[in-house]
């Protein structure tokens, strides 16, 4: 009995003891991990608002992305498989703002590949695109492609163009020779039989290089710019254009504003040509002039105003003081990277100021965008024909 007693009040006394440390305990090992997840939380927050406004856009399947590989794809040598990035080179834009900033990354593979052929068929690339990674990274599934391979209607009207011409020319040089080779008394004596004689051999000529003529392979490389359709709808956070602002360096009193960004063509053709309306109000303790400035992309390399452009900016001295607006112009190697209008301490090199011109892009009107958008639509490659080199040709 007394057993029994002094047994029950052990159990009691354990039973409270058990109570009283979860008391204690559980409140503090529950805490420590509420505070990490509510902070981080918080923190998630914060970020979201300050890059989005809080609306959504809808990527369509009837929409476009522009962009430019980051390393060579040769139909000659790239194998179905190989993985390779893209980087988007301009904003796409929903009704109601950004939803793919400029430099957001893609990752693409190559989905299938096909030799170049006999009969002039061209080498195709077919590309997929399965994700992005925005630039505060995010990582977005999509559904995106993009072929080299021409409609079957434009293939055949291309192949049969060029075999015409194969025979046309084969022709052509089969009359040259019977004409050298029998003269023009001959053709003169036969009423002409033997040109046209001539002309039939040269055209089975023609048309035999038409049948064993090999089409082109080819290549994409870092620079061209390509276009990939979403195949399925997306939905995405629409940017504030305030978040996507690129860094700048300003100077006290020193004011460089960009007002207009045209993409124009070179005096050969190329439109590899940036000219900018530029608009100076110079009350610092700075001496400036064209020769002190430069037009510098994300990869740190300098371009020098174009002699081929208006070039007053270049030979004018900018004194404290003086406000002034021009146009100056730059040749560049890719007219779809990331660029900043710099000026630099002509005594140390420093950088005294820099302006985005992606900042400054952003706030034009679509009008002048879409007359740069078909410069750049005149530069784009349409066939991704690769040239053959020299050292692999067969002799």
């Amino acid at each position: 009995m007394l057993y029994n007693c002094v047994m029950r009040k052990l159990y009691s006394l354990i039973l409270i003891l058990i109570f009283l440390l979860n008391g204690f305990m559980l409140p503090l090992s529950a805490q420590e991990p509420l505070k990490g997840i509510v902070t981080e939380y918080d923190e998630y927050k914060q970020m979201e608002s300050e890059l989005f406004t809080g609306k959504v856009e809808t990527l369509d399947r009837k929409d476009v992305i522009r962009m430019t590989v980051s390393q060579v794809l040769d139909s000659s040598f790239s194998v179905e498989g190989d993985e390779f990035f893209a980087e988007v080179t301009s904003d796409v834009y929903g009704d109601k703002g950004i939803i793919i900033p400029k430099g957001t990354v893609a990752h693409g593979r190559l989905d299938s590949t096909t030799e170049a052929a006999r009969l002039g068929r061209s080498a195709t690339l077919e590309l997929s695109f399965d994700y992005l990674v925005t630039p505060d990274g995010r990582e977005i599934p999509i559904e995106g492609r993009m072929s080299t391979k021409l409609h079957p209607v434009a293939e055949v009207g291309k192949i049969v163009a060029q075999d015409v011409g194969y025979t046309v020319a084969g022709g052509a040089v089969g009359g040259l020779v019977a004409l050298n080779w029998l003269g023009l008394g001959a053709a003169i004596a036969s009423q002409g039989y033997t040109l046209a004689g001539g002309a039939a051999v040269g055209g089975v000529v023609g048309l035999g290089a038409s049948l064993i003529r090999k089409g082109n392979n080819v290549l994409i490389a870092p620079g061209d710019e390509i276009k990939v359709k979403i195949s399925s709808p997306v939905d995405l956070p629409v940017y504030k254009e305030e978040a996507l602002r690129q860094e700048e360096v300003l100077y006290d009193g020193l004011t460089v504003s960009i007002n207009n960004i045209k993409h124009e063509k070179d005096p050969f053709g190329e439109a590899n040509t940036i000219t900018l309306t530029v608009l100076i109000s110079n009350m610092s303790d700075k001496t400036l002039s064209g020769f002190d400035m430069s037009l510098v992309n994300d990869y740190n390399v300098k371009f020098s105003p174009s002699i081929f452009g208006n070039t007053r900016l270049m030979f004018k001295q900018i004194k404290p003081g003086d406000k002034l607006i021009e146009d100056v112009s730059f040749s560049v190697d890719n007219i779809n990277r990331n660029f900043w209008l710099t000026f630099y301490d002509r005594k140390n090199g420093d950088v005294i100021t820099k302006v985005s011109l992606d900042n400054a892009y952003r706030k034009l009107p679509n009008k002048v965008k879409k007359k740069n958008e078909k410069v750049r639509n005149s530069r784009a490659k349409k066939n991704y024909k690769k040239e053959d080199d020299f050292m692999d040709m067969d002799f």
